[in-house]
């Protein structure tokens, strides 16, 4: 059974983190995300706002998180031990009875209090009121400013109330502050749970990998291979994928982020898939490429298999202290010496490693933070010459993607034009070096071969 809940006691845990970073006497609000229409009275299927469920662990729409930093304690525990001054506070939709026919339950106020783990909730229709009464008299006000014209629109007329108020004894945060770099930082380091759950989705998106692999045939249409992989995610929990899948059979594959997949799948050609289950929030993010046949031409083989030397080369660095810059530079060198000896580059090799030659057909980053978002927050830490220096901690997750992709009209032999490949696996850093929580999808081209020549394509 794949563990997708985290406990309410983790939520708190994550608020009193944030309110001990916060200065006394100061105030932090956080907005849920809205309903996005579609098209005319159809929605969007509603996501989360990432920093309010990492916070609040709450689902439903147009709710406020409010928190009150009142002393000026400087730890979780010392937080946690004075809630009578640190408070959080939940503001979510009334109880409607007649709403609730037409659009689904809402949990309620009473209800919320309870199961969220938080001092005080109201209704939305209170907001109005009783919001003001927690800002008022705070030195410093946290929030996400320029997110959302429309809150920071209400926030705005908050404080143009309390600065209008000193004759009823109001007063207005003399400092703004923005809360996501904290939220962030937060963020980048996983918990127990999380990791749960991102091997669980990664366990689903590895299946659904190797699903695809076995339907894949040629003269299936790029979205059947699509409906293969969302079927397998939406059967296993993860009712959604984690972002729009890549399914691009033949020179698609040389597009990066190709969505259309509408286009037949052609003997001879390779299939590139980038697709990931979102599960309880958290998001996996994996590609795979392989031949439509079932079959590497030698050509074909020999790209794939320095993509794959290059990865291992750079997932082999990670560990706490390294960095992202010291992972580039293993998969650039092993890159750029293997397409020199393909004779794709030319010239020095010592120039052409010194030149960094591969991103001529290696043409975006080697990886990214992965969590609640694909792209993940948190900082990198780049330095004047674009370098990722940010040491590695246990807890941080994330992409390893190198990738070639040759064009139709790039300026080589004919035999390497129209060929894009990339590997992605999701990498953890542990105590002692890494943890690969993509485990479970074909990634050798034995492995691929093998598994695609047992399936049953009737």
């Amino acid at each position: 059974m794949n563990k997708t809940h985290i406990d309410v006691a983790e939520f708190q845990q994550r608020r009193y983190r944030l309110l001990a970073q916060m200065p006394a006497n100061s105030v932090a609000l956080i907005p849920a995300a809205k309903e996005v229409t579609r098209s005319r009275d159809t929605e969007f299927l509603f996501c989360q706002d990432k920093d309010f469920f990492y916070l609040s662990g709450f689902h439903e729409p147009d709710a406020l998180l409010v928190l009150v930093k009142g002393d000026s304690a400087d730890t979780p525990e010392k937080v946690a031990a004075n809630l009578d001054v640190n408070e959080s506070i939940l503001f979510c939709r009334d109880k409607d009875p007649q709403a609730e026919i037409w659009h689904g339950r809402r949990i309620g106020p009473e209800v919320a209090q309870s199961e969220y783990g938080v001092q005080h909730t109201y209704g939305l229709s209170e907001l109005e009121q009783v919001m003001p009464m927690y800002v008022n008299g705070r030195s410093s006000l946290y929030f996400a400013q320029g997110q959302d014209k429309v809150f920071d629109d209400m926030v705005f007329a908050i404080l143009d109330i309390l600065r209008n108020g000193a004759k009823q004894g109001f007063s207005a945060p003399g400092t703004l502050q923005d809360i996501r770099p904290i939220v962030a930082e937060m963020r980048l380091l996983k918990s127990d749970a999380e990791l749960a759950i991102m091997r669980s989705a990664n366990e689903i998106s590895g299946n659904a990998h190797q699903r695809a692999m076995k339907f894949c045939q040629p003269g299936k249409f790029e979205y059947q291979v699509e409906a293969e992989i969302l079927h397998e995610f939406a059967s296993n929990g993860a009712r959604t994928a984690a972002y729009g899948s890549i399914v691009g059979g033949g020179e698609n594959a040389t597009i990066l982020h190709y969505t259309d997949n509408q286009d037949v799948l052609l003997d001879g050609e390779l299939l590139l898939i980038d697709a990931g289950a979102e599960l309880c929030g958290y998001a996996a993010d994996i590609t795979r490429t392989f031949p439509v046949s079932g079959k590497f031409s030698s050509e074909q083989a020999a790209l794939y298999n320095l993509v794959l030397e290059s990865q291992n080369a750079a997932i082999a660095t990670i560990k706490p202290g390294s960095n992202f810059a010291a992972a580039n530079d293993a998969a650039n060198q092993v890159l750029t010496k293997g397409l020199h000896q393909l004779g794709i580059l030319q010239g020095s090799l010592e120039q052409l490693l010194e030149e960094n030659a591969c991103k001529q057909y290696f043409i975006h980053g080697l990886g990214h933070w992965l969590g609640l978002d694909v792209h993940d927050v948190g900082d990198y830490q780049m330095d004047e010459n674009r370098r990722q220096l940010r040491p590695f901690e246990p807890g941080m997750v994330m992409t390893i993607e190198p990738g070639i992709y040759i064009d139709a009209e790039a300026q080589v032999e004919e035999r390497w034009k129209g060929i894009g490949i990339r590997i992605e696996d999701n990498i953890l850093v542990t105590e002692s070096g890494y943890e690969n929580l993509t485990v479970n999808a074909a990634k050798t081209v034995e492995e691929i071969e093998s598994l695609m020549a047992t399936a049953n394509k009737a």
